[in-house]
């Protein structure tokens, strides 16, 4: 086991410790929330949750549960601080984020308690570099009220079909309009930008279209400024589930699977652009 050299006393005072035999699976699921500099995490016998806001109009969290980790050991019930994302990423990069086969970066990652630093255990070929990142005390997550009782409509696509929908949309467009309907035209994207406006339309019965759940018509606009961040959980993602709810708000979740398979989840929260939205 990697960096398993510490003694058994120096893990007696870690009230959460987590180890991965590839750093990289963790980073490159940060990396998909990274608008902001600081990040709450929130650790549960469950696993890590990681949050990151910007303004109360978007909320990102990565799910990242225990038994993706090689160990995973939280001593309380839920154990929480806030900490420099920018810092840590650059941290769990130190070695440069290895991609060559057979080469990888371990990680043991090491927290004392509420005051203390967030300690970083980095291992590659037999060097390892400790890191010490200040934290603070953890803000209180923004309270989206997102329940899946109030979800209007939903669907679930293939990401690819996202992606392909993004690359052909007016980005220069200031929002991004969604419609979901039961009848035609069922899921709609639209922009409306420098070279004019522009629809993307998915059948219901499309391949790339794995589930189709709507119950009422809904026209809502986001800013796309608010939402270009979660462009990057797209690209690592396989599926999104694309949810609203009866005010409008919306719900994208990314399945995202990692270098060794296991399945990790980003979540993004969006409140509808308040001026031009419609029902």
């Amino acid at each position: 086991m990697p960096l398993s050299t510490q003694s058994q006393g120096e893990d007696e005072q870690y009230v959460l410790v987590a180890s991965l035999d590839h750093a990289r699976n963790l980073s490159n699921i940060l990396k998909a929330i990274t608008f902001k500099d600081h990040a709450i995490f929130n650790a549960t016998p469950n696993g890590l949750k990681v949050t990151v806001e910007d303004s109360k109009c978007l909320q990102a969290n990565a799910f990242i549960q225990s038994k993706i980790f090689q160990e995973f050991t939280i001593k309380e019930d839920m154990v929480g601080f806030q900490v420099n994302l920018t810092v840590l990423l650059d941290c769990l990069n130190i070695f440069g984020g290895s991609t060559t086969p057979g080469v990888s970066t371990a990680l043991r990652m090491c927290y004392k308690g509420y005051g203390y630093p967030l300690t970083l255990f980095l291992e590659e070929g037999g060097v390892v570099t400790v890191c010490k990142i200040n934290t603070q005390e953890p803000e209180e997550p923004v309270d989206f009220e997102f329940c899946s009782t109030n979800v209007t409509n939903k669907v679930i696509l293939q990401s690819e079909s996202l992606k392909e929908a993004f690359s052909e949309l007016d980005m220069t467009s200031e929002v991004l309009q969604i419609t979901m309907s039961p009848s035609q035209p069922y899921f709609r994207l639209s922009t409306f930008g420098n070279s004019g406006n522009a629809h993307y339309d998915y059948p219901k019965d499309s391949d790339m279209m794995e589930l189709f759940k709507c119950t009422k018509t809904q026209t809502n606009r986001y800013k796309m400024s608010l939402l270009k961040p979660s462009t990057k959980a797209l690209a690592l993602s396989c599926k999104v589930s694309v949810r609203t709810d009866s005010r409008g708000f919306l719900s994208l979740q990314y399945l995202v699977r990692n270098d060794d398979g296991q399945i990790c989840f980003v979540e993004y929260y969006c409140c509808p652009d308040e001026d031009v939205a419609e029902d």
